[in-house]
């Protein structure tokens, strides 16, 4: 055999073994990044219901602030005097 068909061959397999590598390398670097965005989601899922639920908080809040203004209207109306004519 050749030197050179030798050489050719050596190098083809070293290629080829260097690219599986690379391949698996790749596959684990995409599962990774794959759950680091299921975690991202996960996280992101979270953040939403803690702002809803705040949310939902301010709104009822909004509402009784309205209702106790509403009650102090009445209150405030109850409570004034009424006019003496003579005076």
């Amino acid at each position: 055999m050749d030197p050179v068909q030798l050489t050719i061959i050596v190098i083809s397999f070293i290629l080829t073994l260097l690219l599986v590598l690379l391949g698996v390398q790749v596959w684990y670097i995409f599962k990774e990044i794959r759950i680091s965005i299921m975690k991202m989601n996960t996280m992101l899922d979270d953040a939403k219901k803690v702002t809803g639920t705040v949310g939902d908080s301010v709104a009822s809040m909004s509402g009784v602030m309205s209702g106790i203004k509403a009650a102090l209207s009445v209150f405030k109306t109850f409570r004034k005097k009424p006019d003496t004519e003579g005076e």
